[in-house]
């Protein structure tokens, strides 16, 4: 076979593809892994939302090409979702551009972008494929302090000047993967404003916007003075709505770069299947408050409860207003060590802090995205785990 290309070899495997082998060859052992690492809904979609699904595909026109800017109906309920929730207005035919899930998005944004010379600026804990699209486009990253002491909010005042002038993106993410972390509109707004001065791309990654607790509501880039004119950010089915497996999601703010985006997709996919977009504006139309209510204090409760178990695990965090995670670190021991010994001996598996940039260093994420039942046997299984390994005489 021919050598593979210097992009792909200078490409640190995926964290989330290699656990997963590691999880298949365990369990083809005949070990029962409960894996507390990935964030994964656990629960299912609005029921009206898998109903107009069912309904959407057994009509026989709705088979062929939905088109590479998908639905103008879908991209309607998009914008009627962002002036509902945050008082935006969007233009459905230009600034909204439907997404294979978010991910696909952030990569083909750096492609969009960024060249050999470019700088992509990244905080140094943050979801991997900010960094991952960067190196793809063969650019560099300019990794931002991120800190427990400053809410890890990026500290973009110690931006030297000559990698602002050569930063063309940069990547925020509230309420944060994997810190749990939350922003409020007034660090928006001073991001809108270095970004206009420097002319830089604010890029907004807002997946968890609606998986909040404790009366927290957390709001959009978008919301920001002037935003539009510098700001793109991306929204997912895959949380708000327990629609992971469904890869639904959006692209929304400037025109300009939505533009630019759509002419790196068409290049290289297809729009989805128009089924999967009624079933999106179900979602988005249909779903009362009060369901992702429901859904929220389950995930609540759960986080209630790791965070109850943790003295007794050896892990230490403060308690998040949003997302899926706990971010903790180890009060005796190495993360890593911690992290392989609770795979191999209590069969629960974790994310390290390492795998989001080395600001993740000696932290551990666990998430809530587990059934109950699993919840409690994981947490059975590391207590007595820990207790036995470390706790003993």
């Amino acid at each position: 076979m021919p050598e593979i290309s210097d992009r792909l070899r200078n490409l640190p495997p995926y964290f989330f593809a290699l656990i997963g082998q590691r999880m298949r060859e365990m369990q083809e052992r005949g070990l029962d892994i409960v894996r507390l690492d990935i964030g994964n809904p656990d629960m299912p979609p609005p029921p009206h939302v898998v109903q107009t699904l069912a309904e959407s595909v057994r009509n026989s026109g709705k088979h062929g090409y939905s088109g590479y800017q998908g639905t103008p109906a879908f991209r309607q309920a998009v914008a009627r979702y962002y002036q509902r929730r945050f008082g935006v207005d969007l233009d459905p035919d230009t600034e909204v551009l439907p997404l294979i899930g978010s991910k696909e998005g952030i990569v083909n944004m750096s492609l969009a972008y960024l060249d050999a010379g470019d700088i992509s600026l990244v905080p140094d804990i943050s979801y991997p494929s900010y960094a991952t699209g960067a190196r793809l486009a063969g650019a560099a990253v300019y990794w931002l302090p991120t800190v427990a002491s400053n809410y890890y909010l990026p500290e973009i005042d110690v931006i030297p000047d000559d990698i602002a002038s050569r930063a063309k993106v940069l990547w925020v993410n509230y309420p944060n993967n994997p810190t749990g972390a939350t922003a409020d509109i007034g660090f928006y707004n001073k991001l809108t404003r270095f970004c206009l001065k420097n002319d830089i791309l604010l890029l907004s990654d807002n997946p968890y916007v609606d998986v909040t607790f404790d009366g927290y509501q957390a709001c959009s880039a978008l919301s920001a003075e002037n935003a539009k004119a510098c700001t793109v950010e991306f929204v997912s089915f895959s949380k708000t709505f327990n629609m992971a497996g469904w890869r639904l999601g959006a692209a929304v703010g400037n025109a300009a770069a939505l533009r630019t985006l759509l002419q790196v997709k068409s290049n290289v996919d297809s729009g989805h299947f128009q089924a999967i977009y009624d079933a999106g504006i179900a979602a988005l139309d249909h779903t009362p408050q009060s369901w992702i209510n429901e859904r929220n204090a389950v995930y609540r409760r759960r986080r209630d409860r790791i965070l109850e178990a943790l003295p007794e695990i050896g892990l230490v965090a403060d308690k998040p207003k949003g997302t899926l995670y706990i971010w903790a670190h180890a009060t005796q021991i190495a993360s890593q060590e911690y992290i392989e010994r609770a795979l191999t001996e209590a069969h629960v598996a974790l994310a390290p802090g390492e795998a989001y940039g080395k600001g993740g260093k000696n932290y551990i994420r666990l998430s809530v995205g587990v059934s109950d039942d699993r919840l409690d046997q994981a947490l059975g299984q590391l207590k007595s785990w820990y207790t036995s390994a470390y706790r003993s005489g």
